[in-house]
């Protein structure tokens, strides 16, 4: 393991990331507010971090290996959340605690969108536009965007790129080389963030609102600068906008570049994992908008405009909201929260645990039961007609196994501080799929619960951005023996 070298890759990185502060700088320069101070001091001590990290070892080289890719991504990411909490810390508005300016940090980062905030509308407009900043920063991975410009630093990124890129398969690559693969990516990104700006701003929102959101729509982040979400609106268009690129954002971004590629859309039809992601949107759609209209909470065109909207937002793991659906009848904000847990399609911004898993843990399941009948049989798991490695079958039980496990210890963990069950189990959902929203206390804010709780969630946070293996292999003793 080559730790100088790791060290130098985070020295790096930490100063490409202080870049992200000029922007709001200069919001904080047009809206006149209180918080440029606070901003080019976080400017200031991002850069100096960043460099006292990296001058000990700036002769440093070598190439980086697998292990040495997953510390740098769960470095990285940790210490990104570290140094992001700097301008939440120092400013006035909001004058957060340091666990609170972290917890705000790492969930913008982690597209969670969870926040300890309140009173969104009165924030200064640099804050709230650093917040969305976070978020769509986040959204692709900001390892992904310096792995494009590594080579220039004589570092070889696809240790980076396998370890960050979410999903079963790690090592396939869309371009030849990986620095091409990452430009590619950002390209489809930022095209997709800039169409999604100026449809909101089209459809009525002011130009600030309209870039903000796309930022966090795009990353299917969550954060708003409304303590309403976009239900402050009230538009038809501007929420059907949102659920068209939150669908866009959940599909794998391989998907859009061969469309790019190819000017085709016809392989999104023939994906077998987007198919079933849509099957899983349209099916939940449909009975929330039934059960909405039957238990007469909203006449039927309501009913069917707010489940289409929640649906996607959760389903997505977005965490964008019209109304609160904490309070719809019956199961449905149970059901909601569980779609969480599906997520978006592997390869793309959204949270949870991936509809290709979800797909190949219940194509498993019907092969067992086929094999109770036809005991000698060989009955292969196939998505897409083609049959899947069993290598590949095994590592998604696996995946779920841990998920499950380490979802059971963080929520009895949250109990222990004192929370009901209501709230546990959804807080550390929210967490864990990087939803944003729970139920219960954590409904519309994290900010009633205790330091303790928001530390495990801040870790919960973290797991469910690095999925997992990422952040776990980290502790094991085998990872550390040379």
């Amino acid at each position: 393991m080559h730790l100088s070298v790791v060290l130098r890759v985070i020295g790096l990185l930490v100063m490409v990331f202080s870049i992200a502060l000029i922007p709001p700088i200069i919001v904080s320069m047009i809206y006149s507010d209180e918080t440029i101070t606070a901003f080019l001091y976080a400017f200031a001590i991002n850069i100096l971090g960043g460099f006292l990290l990296w001058f000990p070892v700036r002769n440093a080289r070598g190439e980086l290996k697998i292990r040495d890719g997953f510390l740098v991504t769960v470095l990285f990411w940790t210490v990104l959340g570290l140094f992001g909490s700097v301008p939440f810390y120092l400013a006035e508005l909001p004058n957060l605690s340091f666990t609170d300016a972290l917890f705000e940090s790492v969930s913008g980062l982690t597209t969670t969108g969870a926040t300890i905030l309140t009173g969104i509308d009165d924030l200064p407009k640099s804050i709230l536009f650093y917040r969305q900043l976070l978020n769509w920063l986040g959204g692709m991975g900001i390892i992904v965007l310096a792995v494009a410009i590594m080579p220039m630093l004589g570092i070889g990124g696809m240790q980076l790129y396998r370890a960050e890129t979410p999903g079963p398969v790690k090592d396939s690559k869309l371009t030849p080389r990986i620095a091409e693969t990452a430009k590619a990516l950002w390209l489809i990104y930022a095209t997709l963030t800039t169409v999604c700006a100026l449809g909101y701003w089209i459809a009525g929102m002011s130009l600030f609102d309209a870039i903000s959101h796309s930022f966090s729509t795009v990353a299917i982040g969550g954060f708003s600068t409304h303590d309403a979400s976009i239900g402050y609106f009230n538009s038809v268009a501007i929420e059907l906008i949102c659920v068209f690129f939150m669908i866009v954002s959940a599909f794998n971004f391989a998907l859009h570049f061969f469309a790019w590629r190819h000017r085709s859309v016809w392989h999104y039809l023939k994906d077998p994992e987007a198919r079933f992601f849509i099957l899983v949107l349209s099916s939940t759609c449909i009975l929330s908008t039934l059960v909405l209209a039957l238990t007469s909470t909203y006449d039927w065109d309501t009913s069917l405009r707010y489940a289409l909207f929640e649906t996607v937002s959760i389903a997505t793991t977005a965490g964008f909201g019209t109304t609160d659906f904490s309070a719809w009848p019956n199961f449905l904000p149970f059901l909601l929260i569980v779609t969480s847990f599906i997520g978006g399609c592997a390869g793309s911004t959204g949270g949870g645990m991936k509809v290709i898993r979800i797909l190949l843990i219940l194509k498993q399941g019907m092969r067992e039961i086929q094999r109770l009948i036809h005991p000698s049989a060989v009955i292969p798991v196939k998505v897409g007609g083609k049959a899947v490695n069993e290598r590949v079958v095994s590592a998604v039980w696996g995946f779920f196994s841990a998920y499950l496990l380490i979802y059971i210890v963080l929520m009895i963990g949250l109990m222990a501080t004192g929370l009901d069950q209501v709230t546990s189990w959804s807080a550390v959902a929210a967490t864990l799929n990087n939803l944003g929203p729970g139920l219960g206390e954590v409904a519309s804010s994290f900010s009633s619960i205790s330091d303790p709780a928001k530390w495990m969630l801040c870790f919960a946070m973290l797991l469910g951005r690095l999925e997992v293996f990422t952040l776990l292999v980290l502790f094991t003793p085998m990872f550390w023996q040379k």
